[in-house]
């Protein structure tokens, strides 16, 4: 695929809940340290992203914020529609086909976004095995600074 001239795109989502942490401190003995929270509310941040190359180019990063409030009628996650947005951006600012490799999460195998895949053209998707977060590049997107194998943590 990568000979016609089509970018190898990997995907992944990932999710962090913005409540702030319940936890024991290091303080002096009865000197508790005090941080005010409010307990209302209920707020999550779901972003989904896109790790994108092509031979010849440099490597693009791309992707969508969901920000979740808990009010009622929100949206609660990407479904089939922000996903084919995203592939849609994608194909645009690329400008060419897109190879799309993803994981077999429950919204990337319904029908819906079957449906979307069929009605691109210029898309092809495979997908990875059952649990193989090492051969999907975008999971390290989320993870931090990292070392590769055969790199040194060292600076």
């Amino acid at each position: 695929m990568l000979d016609l001239g089509a970018w190898l795109c990997w995907e992944d989502e990932c999710g962090q809940n913005l409540r702030p942490p319940r936890a024991r401190t290091w303080a002096s003995r009865g000197r508790t340290p005090v941080v005010t929270v409010t307990g209302k509310g209920y707020a999550r941040v779901a972003v989904v992203g896109l790790v994108c190359a092509k031979p010849g180019q440099r490597t693009r990063l791309m992707y969508r914020l969901l920000a979740r409030r808990g009010q009622p009628g929100e949206a609660k996650g990407f479904g089939p529609a922000q996903f084919a947005a995203l592939l849609d951006a994608a194909h645009a600012q690329l400008g060419g086909p897109l190879v799309l490799v993803w994981d077999n999460d429950r919204r990337h195998l319904s029908r819906a976004m079957r449906i979307a895949i069929e009605a691109r053209p210029w898309l092809t998707v495979f997908q990875l095995p059952a649990y193989a977060p090492e051969l999907n590049p975008a999971e390290g997107v989320w993870s931090g600074p990292q070392a590769w194998p055969g790199q040194s943590r060292s600076p």
